[in-house]
């Protein structure tokens, strides 16, 4: 396929979202083992704030965020395999391992002491183009359509470990804090398999689309659930939900922190918060085994996410209304054909 020299790039310094910036760039040129890969939409997920505005230290600056990458495979590097030009492919967080540590050994990659992410060690997909790891790209069904697809590879995948670490049992009843992109991932995944799900979430319209998903509740973030939980998990960046969280499990009952990024925990009292066996547990990253299984499961129940799209040019915009809870359900870039590919 042809490929021009140069695309366009949103890059940030990690000096606040306001000051991401719209520049030329060259495209970037596939090394060994990597696939080149035209973006057509990519996700705006809440890591992105956290890496534009530099609540997580700056790894690469400048850096083109975006993480939920979907397009078409342009070009291979020498040795790529598992993926052709022309393949419908996506690229999501977790972008390298070493792969020789305990940790990779034993299956749990995501937690690898060198393992490195897109949008914040490489580049990503806020651009027309982008590189990956063919061994860490997601080969796409056919039917569902981009956007669809592209907030499947952050917050579907996570929240998809959320609900696992969770240890929810059959039929069980879930919290879930917080109602964005994620959240409302999970909840039609745990709805699906037959849990029942109390939503808390500070945001009305967010409320209202819950209960539309399925809940069998929806109240404002700090409120009682209308019954004990035997598990929840925390979206919202917000440590001080934690010990309500915490207070609102029966039991026995765990409590995920799905974030990469938390604010302060207050004072936890032992007896109200943590004694009868409750658990508190974090969430870190995933594995490709987790991105692989959560696909199938997603077509296999027909997991849907309520997008908002936003032009490419506009994706400061994005990021706005998503630092000021304005998304309902996940928000895309869309990114259109640069004449010079047209042409």
């Amino acid at each position: 396929m042809d490929v021009p020299d140069t695309m366009r790039a949103w890059r940030s310094d990690g000096d606040g979202h306001a000051a991401l910036r719209l520049e030329e760039v060259p495209v970037p040129v596939p090394g060994p083992g990597e696939v080149l890969v035209r973006v057509t939409v990519c996700g705006v997920c809440r890591t992105d704030l956290h890496v534009t505005d530099g609540d997580l230290p700056v790894h690469r600056s400048p850096v083109v965020p975006g993480h939920e990458v979907v397009g078409v495979a342009v070009a291979l590097g020498p040795g790529a395999r598992g993926i052709a030009v022309g393949d419908r492919c996506g690229i999501a967080w977790l972008r390298e391992t070493c792969g020789a540590c305990r940790w990779c050994r034993h299956g749990d990659e995501n937690l690898c002491r060198d393992s490195r992410y897109t949008g914040w060690d490489a580049d990503g997909g806020y651009a027309e183009y982008a590189v990956v790891p063919a061994a860490y790209a997601y080969l796409l069904p056919d039917g569902p359509d981009d956007t669809a697809l592209a907030p499947l590879l952050c917050a579907g995948i996570i929240g998809y470990r959320s609900l696992r670490r969770a240890h929810l049992p059959p039929g069980g009843r879930l919290g879930i804090y917080g109602f964005g992109a994620s959240a409302h991932l999970t909840a039609q995944v745990a709805i699906a398999q037959g849990a029942e799900v109390h939503v808390l979430t500070r945001d009305a319209d967010a409320r209202a689309l819950a209960l539309e998903l399925g809940a069998a509740s929806a109240g404002g973030t700090v409120d009682p659930p209308p019954v004990p939980l035997d598990a929840a998990i925390v979206f919202a960046p917000a440590g001080e939900i934690v010990p309500h969280a915490l207070a609102a499990l029966d039991q026995q009952g765990t409590l995920a922190l799905a974030g990469i990024h938390l604010s302060d925990i207050p004072s936890l009292d032992y007896q109200r918060h943590l004694f009868r066996e409750r658990t508190l547990t974090s969430v870190t990253s995933n594995t490709r085994a987790d991105g692989e299984e959560f696909l199938r499961v997603a077509a296999r129940l027909g997991v849907r996410p309520t997008v908002t799209t936003y032009p490419f040019e506009h994706a400061r915009d994005a990021l706005a209304d998503l630092a000021g809870d304005r998304v309902h359900g996940a928000a895309v870039l869309t990114v259109p054909v640069s004449e010079s590919e047209s042409g």
